[in-house]
């Protein structure tokens, strides 16, 4: 950081940092661009030790690819294949993953041109787009990301529950308590490292699972019982929901869009918040870009199919009508195929990924909360991190949230399940639709300011961000259709259905009151594109190269 970026500061700000005396946030308020002392000024405070860049490139690179796979891929998925059938939760993983990938572009780009200390969308929107935007985005991964955490360890209750065990749920709840935040209170690179033997094992076991679907696909089981796509046939490629006939088929399709979209929610800003933590971001956010499509198509789209191809969409196992995790799909089909044993060692991998997906939402709200305070949207003792570069009192904060999963104890784990699914997927959308602004603005800044040396470029262009935008306000609107039918309706289900766009405005426009005098986005020419740039450029490191063998190309994996 040059000297003369901390010359001269504002009256009252020079000794006690930015944003805490009152003159101090008179001034804020009165400034409608943020400006490069502002921002110089919080994310590089010197009073406060900063996250570290503890993440090597092959803790980057598992964590893109498995790190949010989660129980909504292993658990979730059988209750869309039970709502629309085969060939509705097929087509709804494909659009799903156009456009995610469409986001993922996006974000990417944005993201690898200035990865600074608290690397988050809302960070970006705080300094692209506006000042609302990053408090208003913010608060939405803070909270939503944080009830996440206890939506994974709720989903690994409904998997210990197949073993029917004579422990009370409320012990293993706390054991995964006691490890997800354990795991978040060591230094970054402890969470690089236990992430990518989780992710490893969860890419391990996917594969593993989709090589023995195309098994029992051409008859190989014990039973020697050639499945084909017999399931497509009967009970039928699509399904019929609330209605019977071509209405009851548009509607299991509406409502399979919107359950298909769990998986993915927050897996894309997962990179970008490593970002802030990795070692020479501007070089292994671009890999990590480019190899999320093979993750999209080989896993998600991938995992679908397998499923409807080993377990009928009428199975009761594969909802409410199950016991525990037989939910997962893919336990009710090696079940179906008379495999011994095999049933509870994936049932293990899927307790594995509920922790692993659990340790990455809770770094990724502790992270947010911290970019919060980062940006002076939030209390800036949110700053501090220890020596090692945990923000320790962001941690804390974000771990208040796992209480929500002892809800169990008193209500049915399938009911609770479908109350975060609601709940997350009404935020995961909000997000991508910003995620999208925050692009379109960005791509104004960079033309206006003549700036053409990004490390990433996306590839849709400004097309896939308004893909992007349109597609999720669709489903974001959708989302609770259901509801509104006589026989269902119940009003906890609408408001977990809808309260995350009205909680989402509220505070929105709560700061743009406060904050009158803002633009509703900083002229392109305004926007700040250069402040940290030294320290990250300092910071980058040239790749390792390796002469020789091909074995020993290989330990390049390890960097």
């Amino acid at each position: 950081m040059s000297e003369k970026r901390f010359e001269d500061p504002p009256v009252g700000e020079k000794d006690i940092g930015y944003g805490e005396a009152p003159r101090a946030s008179a001034s804020r308020r009165r400034s409608s661009i943020v400006t490069p002392e502002v921002l110089a000024g919080e994310i590089f405070d010197e009073r406060y030790e900063r996250t570290q860049r503890g993440l090597k490139s092959r803790h980057a690179q598992m964590i893109a690819l498995g790190g949010t796979i989660g129980t909504g891929l292993f658990v979730g998925s059988g209750q869309t294949l039970n709502r629309g059938g085969p060939a509705f939760i097929l087509g709804s993983y494909i659009f799903m993953s156009y456009l995610i990938l469409c986001v993922v572009s996006c974000i990417i780009e944005v993201a690898a041109y200035l990865p600074t200390p608290g690397s988050s969308m809302n960070l970006f929107g705080y300094r692209y787009v506006s000042r609302s935007m990053g408090f208003a985005l913010g608060w939405l991964y803070f909270y939503s990301l944080g009830i996440l955490v206890p939506y994974e360890i709720t989903a690994a209750g409904l998997v210990i529950e197949y073993w029917s065990p004579p422990v009370n749920i409320a012990v293993w709840i706390s054991i995964m308590i006691v490890v997800i935040v354990g795991l978040n209170a060591l230094p970054v690179r402890f969470y690089g490292e236990t992430e990518f033997w989780f992710a490893g094992t969860k890419v391990i076991m996917m594969t593993g699972l989709l090589i023995l679907s195309f098994i029992l696909f051409w008859g190989g089981g014990p039973n020697h019982d050639r499945l084909g796509f017999r399931y497509w046939k009967h009970p039928g490629a699509a399904n019929t929901y609330l209605a019977s006939g071509d209405t009851g088929r548009f509607l299991a399709l509406l409502s399979t869009l919107v359950l298909s979209a769990f998986p993915f929610t927050f897996a894309p800003e997962l990179l970008i918040a490593t970002g802030g933590e990795m070692r020479s971001p501007r070089r292994n956010l671009p890999i990590a870009a480019r190899r999320y499509i093979f993750r999209l198509v080989f896993f998600y789209v991938g995992c679908v199919l397998a499923i409807s191809v080993i377990c009928p969409s009428d199975d009761p196992a594969i909802t409410s009508g199950g016991a525990g995790a037989g939910a997962s799909a893919f336990v009710v089909g090696i079940r179906n195929a008379g495999i011994p044993v095999l049933d509870s060692i994936i049932n293990a991998g899927i307790i594995i990924s509920a922790w692993s997906s659990g340790n990455s939402f809770l770094y990724l709200s502790s992270r947010s909360l911290y970019a919060l305070a980062l940006s002076g949207n939030a209390p800036s003792f949110f700053k501090a991190c220890t020596k090692s570069g945990v923000p320790y009192w962001a941690v804390t904060a974000s771990s208040l949230f796992c209480g929500l999963a002892y809800l169990n104890v008193a209500s049915s784990s399938a009911v609770v399940f479908n109350w975060f699914v609601n709940l997350t997927n009404t935020s995961g959308f909000i997000s991508w639709i910003c995620c999208g602004i925050i692009y379109l603005r960005f791509r104004k800044a960079c033309e206006a300011q003549n700036i053409t040396d990004l490390p990433y470029k996306n590839m849709f262009g400004r097309f896939g961000a308004w893909c992007a935008i349109v597609g999720f306000v669709f489903l974001c609107l959708i989302n609770g259709f259901n509801v509104f039918w006589p026989q269902i309706w119940n009003p906890s289900s609408f408001l977990t259905a809808y309260i995350g766009i009205p909680i989402f405005l509220i505070i929105y426009f709560s700061h743009r009151i406060w904050a009158w005098s803002d633009p509703w986005a900083y002229p392109p020419e305004e926007v700040d594109m250069q402040t940290g740039m030294v320290e990250v450029l300092a910071e980058e490191t040239p790749p390792r190269k390796i002469e020789g063998s091909w074995w020993k190309k290989f330990t390049l994996i390890w960097q």
